[in-house]
């Protein structure tokens, strides 16, 4: 049986991820973190994977903690280099240069 989420933490993941400023990049644990939730990167990924049904985000600046690109999403790599992103090769963002700090 799935759990439903709730709308709150919906929003208070996307509204995380509206913070991404253009150009930058975050983990899906780091925005667990920032919401008070460490441990729950994968619940970040599930919402992420849902946030069309929300309204527009920039979810293509969320990466996994090494820096690799959601598997399947064949688009997130030319929306992440039209921001001026840096890729180290076809799957992994340059975290060290464009890591938001999201402080």
């Amino acid at each position: 049986m799935k759990r439903v989420l709730d709308e709150d933490l919906i929003y208070e993941v996307l509204s995380v991820v509206e913070e991404i400023p253009e150009g930058c990049v975050a983990t899906y644990g780091q925005i667990a973190s920032l919401i008070g939730r460490d441990k729950n990167a994968r619940l970040v990924g599930r919402v992420l994977s849902m946030s069309k049904y929300y309204g527009e985000y920039p979810c293509h600046r969320v990466v996994n903690h090494a820096g690799r690109l959601a598997p399947g999403w064949l688009e997130q790599a030319s929306l992440l280099r039209d921001e001026g992103v840096s890729l180290k090769d076809d799957q992994h963002v340059d975290l060290k240069k464009h890591r938001w700090d999201g402080e």
